[in-house]
């Protein structure tokens, strides 16, 4: 037997040829606990300790399901580029979330899009001591580096504006190699840590500046795709509808009077002459 340490939602865990594997919750295939485990296994472990009640909760936790769903994955641990729930499918991309309508189960998803793009930003509570740029921006790529295993050459910026801190991860198709750590496993990750539920066994990321404790009052996570999703306007949420409808009118309008400018002058040069 062996203790898993970057996955703790996994059973039958054994030494084999030196490496702890261990059966992933939820799916049963089996992980190397060397490496960060796939999103897809980590969210269906999850839905699975959530309906046995075997997860474990940190402390004041409360429920938040926002996001979570019980996923089909690849035997690689690969979200499939269809997901359902019951009758009712959607597409995703490489991250797991959602990029299309929602259809019935003829809907066709001709491919897994790579999502190239996450960007993580946070808003930070009020502190004592104020923060360092240069010291945050140190720490979050030493812990992504050393404790989430991706390359450097994938985060592309780390940028503190109080009482934000922005981190985006690219890596696009062309660049990542079949040893590369994905950079959605290491954003579901860090997040879990952020939210204080990490998925590593005993082990809290510590997030002190000055001997005191950096508290999150907001974490949020954009994804962009190597191609553009596929959504309706129907889709779309009523304020961002309006704000469309807005723009719309607007238009419209500066359309209307730039005519009825023109028409004056063409009918006051025409009197004059």
């Amino acid at each position: 037997a062996c203790i898993c340490e970057k996955n703790k939602r996994v059973t039958n865990c054994r030494m084999e040829n030196g490496v702890c594997w261990c059966d992933s919750v939820g799916s049963g295939i089996s992980v190397n606990c060397d490496k960060l485990t796939s999103k897809c296994l980590l969210m269906k472990a999850e839905m699975k300790g959530s309906k046995s009640g075997r997860r474990e909760k940190p402390k004041d936790a409360f429920e938040d399901t926002d996001g979570l769903y019980d996923p089909e994955c690849e035997n690689t641990g690969v979200f499939k580029a269809k997901q359902c729930n019951g009758t009712t499918c959607w597409c995703v991309n490489t991250a797991g979330v959602r990029r299309t309508d929602k259809h019935d189960a003829d809907l066709k998803c001709d491919q897994l899009v790579r999502t190239m793009w996450i960007i993580i930003e946070m808003k930070h509570a009020e502190r004592n001591a104020p923060l360092d740029a240069e010291s945050l921006q140190r720490f979050f790529k030493e812990t992504i580096t050393s404790r989430y295993m991706l390359n450097g050459r994938y985060i592309s910026s780390i940028v503190y504006e109080k009482p934000y801190i922005t981190i985006d991860l690219k890596q696009n198709s062309s660049e990542k190699s079949s040893g590369d750590v994905d950079i959605a496993d290491v954003a579901y990750y860090f997040e879990k840590d952020v939210k204080g539920d990490s998925i590593f066994h005993d082990n809290i990321l510590n997030m002190s500046f000055g001997n005191e404790r950096l508290h999150f009052e907001k974490t949020s996570v954009y994804y962009v795709d190597e191609i553009p999703p596929e959504f309706s306007m129907k889709s779309l949420t009523p304020g961002l509808i309006a704000v469309i409808v807005v723009v719309i009118v607007a238009i419209v309008a500066g359309i209307v009077v730039l005519v009825l400018t023109r028409r004056r002058k063409g009918k006051y040069v025409k009197a004059e002459v």
